[in-house]
């Protein structure tokens, strides 16, 4: 029989002190299973807030940048952005993405988000702001994306790599929206990244 774990209410100060790093949870000890070209994965054992310990299986990423770039002015009637129609083999098929990648060494991700824009779309931009970061998915990875908006872009030759099979595909932020509404784009930083900039970015 599974035993369930009882709700325990929170205070505000213990919120803010996990917010800070200052949680009760804490790595007992780490073994390195698997190490791969885009992750590493280990077996972790954990003490989590109640004293109990577990193993844990986490795989290690040194993180991304995502970037929501605009043709036309955010504040504009109804901007116009890129996106990439890129071929992902565990999707299935062809999936609608903004441009991102990742972090390569001591990289930081502004750095990052330019390279990935140049190397992605042939694009750079006057002005790579700074977002938010989210976790992709903090159940089994410690990955973080890190999402730019980028203006003023200029065009140029892209560089992608070798297995990148790419169209470059411009829509605008209502045509994007529709896309997310539907189910056409199902990567989830895209579809977080552009209802973002819809909801705090733009003049729509």
């Amino acid at each position: 029989m599974t035993r369930k774990r009882a709700s325990r209410v929170v205070t505000a100060e213990q919120v803010a002190a996990r917010k800070r790093g200052a949680t009760p949870e804490s790595q007992l000890a780490s073994r390195e299973l698997y190490t791969g070209k885009v992750f590493r994965l280990d077996r972790d054992t954990v003490r989590f807030p109640d004293g109990s310990d577990a193993e844990m299986d986490i795989i290690r990423h040194s993180g991304a940048s995502a970037i929501v770039p605009f043709m036309s002015d955010p504040e504009g009637d109804d901007p116009q952005l890129l996106l990439l129609r890129q071929f992902r083999y565990a999707a299935g098929g062809y999936i609608y993405e903004v441009p991102a990648g990742r972090l390569d060494g001591d990289e930081s991700p502004a750095d990052c988000a330019v390279r990935e824009l140049k190397e992605e779309t042939g694009c750079t931009a006057d002005v790579m702001a700074p977002l938010f970061t989210m976790f992709t998915t903090p159940g089994f990875t410690d990955e973080k994306i890190h999402v730019f908006m980028a203006t003023g872009l200029s065009h140029g030759a892209s560089a992608r790599e070798a297995d990148e099979f790419v169209d470059v595909v411009i829509v605008s932020l209502a045509e994007a929206l529709d896309l997310i509404r539907v189910g056409e784009i199902m990567d989830a930083k895209t579809a977080l990244s552009i209802l973002y900039v819809a909801g705090f970015k733009t003049g729509n």
